[in-house]
């Protein structure tokens, strides 16, 4: 029995691996380049996670989500951030109607548009901190609450969360304890110039390729459950805590630069991060163990908006990347 689970086990890992490439290449049908941030989103996809993702307007955020939603046969929902949106506009409502056959009026719920598989919450810094919250509870639990009644979402449950880095005027930027909540924190970059050479040709031409659907629903939720069955040595479960707690200033595991240049570190969700996400990229190269650069590839995207750099490291042009980097070069 145990030679046919561990057979059984080997096959699903060659089937996830297969899958994984059959959606970067569905995806590479619409959307040119991001091969990085399209790695990370399956990554964040199949390993529970969220991701918020940060560019200037016209990198094809929109479209990359609107991509990946159709190369999976779920439900997608686009929910436009705007200042005036409240929290029953995106978790729904109640309604007051008259029962036909009795003459009782009652409540029912109409579901908002959070009852989906995959959202886009376009440009979330620019709704209310309420909104925002509710959002994120959705997020964390699973489920809304209307009327004091719990209305769960259906699951898988992805969100993909969209900000804009200029025109800062009017907007309500997520305090660190809730960017928490988003496994990855993603920053899309200008295409090289070949690559916009190729989006200018394709996106000018008559006609576009149509994605076809890889996975559904449930073939998602059982890759999920595979990627946390995946073992991973306690030399890299180390490395991963010790990475993340040396991100934390004036602690016994944190370097001379982190106390000078930091002023918060990051929590044990980034450290459960790290390793879910290795776990997750390790079973897309075909590998049922994870290593220490599965972690460290994982480093930027996970730590990135977790910690705080103080006025010191400004002084001295140093963001939350070059940090991280500085750590990732301590622990060679």
């Amino acid at each position: 029995m145990a030679e046919t689970t561990e057979f059984s086990k080997t096959e699903k890992a060659e089937a996830f691996t297969r899958d994984f490439s059959a959606l970067r290449k569905e995806i590479a049908k619409i959307v040119v380049g991001q091969n990085d941030i399209v790695e990370q989103l399956l990554i964040s996809l199949f390993s529970r996670g969220h991701c918020i993702l940060v560019g200037v307007p016209g990198l094809a955020k929109t479209l990359l989500i609107r991509t990946l939603s159709k190369s999976l046969n779920l439900s997608f929902n686009r929910i436009q951030f705007t200042p005036d949106l409240m929290p029953g506009d995106i978790t729904g409502t109640e309604i007051i109607e008259e029962d036909a056959g009795t003459g009782k009026k009652m409540f029912r719920f109409i579901p908002g548009p959070l009852f989906a598989n995959i959202i886009l919450a376009d440009e979330i810094n620019r709704t209310p901190p309420k909104t925002q919250a509710a959002l994120l509870e959705s997020m964390q639990e699973y489920h809304v609450t209307a009327g004091g009644v719990r209305h769960d979402l259906e699951k898988p449950f992805f969100v993909l969360a969209t900000q804009n880095p200029i025109e800062q005027e009017g907007t309500y930027p997520l305090p660190e304890a809730q960017l928490d909540r988003f496994m990855f924190n993603l920053w899309l970059d200008y295409p090289a110039f070949q690559e916009e050479m190729d989006i200018v040709s394709q996106t000018t031409a008559p006609g576009q390729a149509t994605v076809q659907p890889i996975l559904s629903g449930k073939q998602i939720m059982d890759y999920q459950e595979l990627v946390r069955e995946v073992p991973v040595p306690d030399s890299v479960l180390e490395y991963a805590v010790r990475l993340v707690s040396m991100t934390r200033p004036n602690t016994d595991h944190a370097p001379d630069f982190v106390n000078k240049y930091m002023s918060w570190g990051a929590g044990p969700r980034a450290s459960q991060f790290l390793v879910i996400g290795g776990k997750a990229r390790a079973l897309s190269r075909g590998r049922y163990n994870v290593t220490e650069e599965d972690i460290r590839s994982l480093a930027i995207p996970v730590l990135r908006h977790r910690i705080v750099n103080n006025y010191a490291a400004e002084a001295e042009g140093l963001n939350t990347v070059s940090l991280i980097r500085q750590l990732l070069n301590h622990t060679d």
